[in-house]
């Protein structure tokens, strides 16, 4: 399994459920979480065949944006 991370612009639970349905319609995505409690909002996305434009995509058509970490 693999995993990327991503900075985020998502702020509270709202804004999590707001990217939900767009992140559980990838079939790749095993799991994913944000860690509210960091300055930078961290989305780890889990799973295998991860595409980081299918989920940054997923992410703008919720309305936020993401950014590829290492």
């Amino acid at each position: 399994m693999k995993d990327m991370k991503f900075k985020t612009n998502i702020k509270c639970g709202g804004c999590v459920a707001s990217v939900k349905p767009k992140l559980d319609s990838i079939p790749e995505i095993r799991e994913w979480k944000v860690d509210l409690g960091s300055p930078d909002r961290i989305l780890t996305v889990e799973g295998e065949n991860l595409d980081a434009g299918k989920i940054t995509e997923a992410l703008s058509s919720a309305g936020y944006q993401g950014v590829k970490i290492d």
